[in-house]
């Protein structure tokens, strides 16, 4: 049997509106209808009464939604027409005046602008806060010597605080990532209407000021057709999340009993539901598997973009879900993530007994035969022939007698031992960027300038 007309008509109805996402707007919403609407008192489109009675009855609303007193209608299409239909019941027919010289295109545009913008700080906020934990943890660890790998195979040893300042760079970049994406994203579309711009003399110079923006978009179909911004914010959350997917790889890594490098605080693991001695990295394991949810929204909204003719298409109004979604997978992770590593507890001892056990010091016994004036292919293969002889006989480089050295060449002398020590071959690493103590200061003071 048939569905009715109404039926039909709500499920078309429903499938339109936007509203139970693009409720989170209405901030914006509100408050770039207060600057239009005293643009347009300004100009002379309406007239100073009209412009204030708009005013008060937009406060009104805002104060009202704010406070919990005024939900939202289900009925509505979405958070424009809601406000606006809510305002011409408050103040009657001059609330109809509020859309002279602008469209939902041009609209929504701005809203979408002005909420990412607002949004896009609050991200690097949490960002420093996570920047904060990195260098409070590199502070408490720059004698923490640890194997640095590649490959995931032991490679030279580093401070767990050079380790952890590595990461700090990425997030550096994500914030730098954010403000460049906002400075291009803060010119003001309103005013450009439905597509065309408008007959009326409005000034929209005006009204970019008053929210804010450092300008205006120059062309009018591009600025309701425009979503490269909401594209730039995905790809940089993108990778926010890319950096800290690896950091959480790390982290679940260094918490396991094969590496008992860290020990992460009770309230960020779980238990197992059998196994009594299980602490599982649950809120790191989070961060890494929601990595593929912000990937997945980009990839949507590029989707979305890519075929679209200008200028305005019903298809733009899948950017919200995306861009939303995305965004608070990235501040919750970010959120869970800093504390955490705060809480960090690290494991020194176990470092520094997994740097003694990977012959990872066989570069500087091969830079000390270099020093003495053998070529470096020559002493490359002299250190392969005494880390063998050393499996061979279990033993390690820093233990094995220095006769047994000379075996392999005369140019190994009573200073070997100290010059291949775990503390010498970090602390000679001298080099900007490097792993030496003071190679860290320029590294720390950088990181620091970002708070």
């Amino acid at each position: 049997m048939g569905r009715s007309v109404c039926q039909r008509l709500k499920q078309a109805d429903d499938f339109n509106s936007s509203l139970p996402f693009d409720c989170k707007l209405y901030k914006q919403d509100i408050t770039g209808s207060m600057a239009h609407a005293a643009m347009l008192g300004a100009q002379g489109i309406i007239t100073p009464a009209e412009r204030d009675a708009i005013l008060a009855g937009l406060e009104g609303i805002l104060a009202d939604i704010d406070a919990g007193a005024l939900a939202f209608d289900d009925e509505a299409e979405d958070i424009h027409m809601f406000v606006e239909a809510e305002l011409t019941a408050r103040i009657g027919d001059v609330g109809k005046k509020l859309h002279t010289a602008r469209s939902r295109n041009d609209q929504v545009a701005v809203d979408i602008r002005l909420y990412l913008r607002d949004e896009a700080a609050e991200v690097t906020g949490l960002l420093k806060k996570l920047l904060a934990a990195i260098l409070k943890q590199a502070g408490q660890n720059r004698q923490t010597v640890l194997p640095g790998y590649t490959h995931l195979q032991r490679a030279q040893p580093v401070t767990f605080a050079h380790h952890l300042l590595a990461y700090g760079m990425m997030f550096a970049r994500d914030m730098t990532r954010l403000r460049d994406a906002v400075a291009r994203m803060n010119v003001c579309p309103l005013g450009s209407c439905a597509l065309a711009g408008t007959t009326y003399p409005t000034n929209r110079q005006m009204v970019a000021e008053e929210l804010g923006f450092d300008g205006i978009t120059l062309n009018s179909i591009d600025g309701v057709s425009d979503r490269d911004f909401c594209v730039e914010l995905l790809a940089a959350f993108a990778l926010i999340m890319t950096h800290l997917s690896r950091f959480a790889e790390e982290v679940v890594l260094w918490s396991s009993w094969e590496f008992r490098f860290v020990e992460l605080d009770d309230s960020f693991t779980t238990g197992s539901s059998i196994m009594p001695q299980k602490k599982n990295p649950d809120m790191a394991e989070l961060v890494r598997g929601k990595t593929g949810r912000v990937y997945g929204d980009l990839m949507a909204l590029l989707t979305v973009l890519k075929g679209l003719p200008l200028a305005y298409n019903k298809d733009m109004q899948e950017d919200k879900e995306a861009i939303f979604d995305a965004l608070e997978t990235v501040k919750q992770c970010l959120g869970v993530f800093a504390p955490m590593l705060e809480s960090m507890k690290t494991r020194p001892d176990n470092m520094r007994k997994a740097a003694g056990e990977g012959f990872i010091n066989a570069t500087d016994l091969a830079d000390y035969l270099v020093r003495r004036g053998l070529p470096f292919r020559d002493a490359y293969k002299t250190v392969g022939q005494i880390v063998a002889h050393c499996l061979a006989t279990g033993k390690v480089l820093e233990t094995l007698p220095l006769d047994e050295y000379r075996r392999f060449s005369p140019l190994f002398e009573d200073d070997l031992h100290a010059a291949i020590s775990l503390d010498a071959c970090v602390n000679k690493r001298t080099s900007a960027g490097g792993t030496a103590p003071g190679s860290l200061d320029p590294q720390i003071a950088y990181l620091q300038s970002f708070l």
